[in-house]
């Protein structure tokens, strides 16, 4: 397992920050390649438990919700693990999108 850690800061406060986690991390997921069926989610707070099937493996994480950053913690299993710097870029983008206050 290859673990993966992003942050990404925000403005946004916790609150929204949270809201747009749980309106747009589905969209952020389609940055892993391969990725076939559903995913689970679960929060406890303001911490989101995720796991996903892609490229016939399991993808497991967290995501930190705090005031002024999120952290990704992804472990990313054999294959995608090779590719982790490249993925790392693409979720970075695609949670700066996502938090960027509008």
């Amino acid at each position: 397992m290859t673990p993966l850690t992003i942050t990404i800061p925000h403005q946004l406060g916790r609150a929204e920050a949270r809201r747009r986690i749980e309106g747009g991390f589905a969209q952020m997921l389609h940055q892993i390649p391969g990725i076939s069926g559903g995913s689970t989610r679960s929060w406890d707070g303001d911490r989101l438990s995720f796991g996903i099937t892609a490229v016939g493996q399991s993808v497991s994480g967290v995501v930190d919700v705090g005031e002024n950053a999120v952290t990704i913690e992804v472990l990313l299993p054999g294959l995608l693990g090779t590719i982790a710097l490249a993925l790392k870029g693409r979720l970075k983008e695609a949670g700066k999108l996502l938090l960027t206050k509008k």
